[in-house]
């Protein structure tokens, strides 16, 4: 493993998600021919992604390790190992344990998870006093139309005003919520515990985009510049959306250039790079 100021070069996963609609063993086997490090996997409808047995073989068949898991915290993943949201949680960290993943991301509460939302901070805390495993909250975004900005979530969409003590920063969502997203890193600190590398312009319907780092307006190669130089000691998980490639050869492309981009500015000290993009 190459080294950068004396320090391990941070890992780049790759999320399940972003091969969609390919399916999860897909995303095994992309990650580990392309070159990443290794992947996270997106809790979501596809069986595959729920079953640690085929997972941990998929893993192994591939050599490839699984570094973190999203659980089922997206509208379309409601039945999803159970509407408790406690018990799916639960089962992330189980899996988690499981694979050797490190980092569990999550969503806060959405509004009508009254009991989850009440006790959320003081039961996360109390699931990482049993774990080594990092559960960190993703920052999110509002919903707009026209005039009018609804926040579905119970906590605010802006993890900093929150006492999380883990956060996952991803950028197609500072995109989307307009926010200064190096603002962001900086004011979380050591709170800064994970990062979705994708890109956006806040400006598409819907907003979150998920673009390939570098053809939107986010400072992905800065972010990545200042983590470098400041000892960040996560990983990068891209997670980008390729379902409007025309082909196999397409997606792949765009997944070769995301990875490319990320150890190409993950390299370099915060000052060295004109591209701020």
């Amino acid at each position: 493993m190459s080294e950068t100021a004396g320090s391990p070069r941070t890992r780049v996963a790759l999320s399940t998600g972003s091969v969609y609609p390919d399916s999860t063993p897909d995303a095994f086997e992309t990650a580990a021919r392309l070159g990443y490090d290794g992947v996270e996997v997106m809790v979501y409808t596809d069986p595959v992604s729920q079953n640690v047995d085929v997972l941990r073989r998929l893993s192994d068949y591939h050599q490839i390790p699984v570094l973190a898991v999203h659980a089922p915290s997206l509208l379309v993943t409601q039945r999803v190992w159970g509407r408790d949201a406690w018990g799916k949680l639960r089962r992330s960290h189980e899996v988690a344990e499981q694979l050797g993943a490190q980092v569990i991301v999550l969503h806060p509460p959405f509004r009508w998870q009254r009991e989850y939302a009440r006790d959320f901070e003081t039961g996360l805390a109390r699931m990482s006093e049993e774990t080594n495993v990092v559960f960190a909250v993703e920052n999110m975004y509002p919903l707009r139309a026209r005039a009018t900005e609804v926040v579905p979530y119970a906590r605010h969409w802006d993890p900093v005003r929150q006492d999380y003590p883990n956060v996952t920063l991803d950028l197609s969502h500072t995109a989307a919520s307009g926010s200064d997203a190096l603002a962001m890193a900086a004011d979380l600190g050591d709170r800064l515990a994970h990062v979705h590398l994708a890109d956006g312009t806040g400006t598409a319907i819907p907003p979150d985009e998920h673009l390939v780092p570098g053809r939107g307006n986010q400072p992905c190669a800065e972010l990545l510049e200042r983590l470098t130089a400041s000892g960040y000691p996560g990983m990068v998980v891209l997670e980008v959306n390729t379902r409007r490639a025309l082909s196999k050869a397409e997606r792949e492309a765009d997944l070769t250039e995301s990875l490319e981009f990320a150890r190409r500015h993950l390299t370099h000290p915060a000052a060295a790079s004109p591209d701020r993009r």
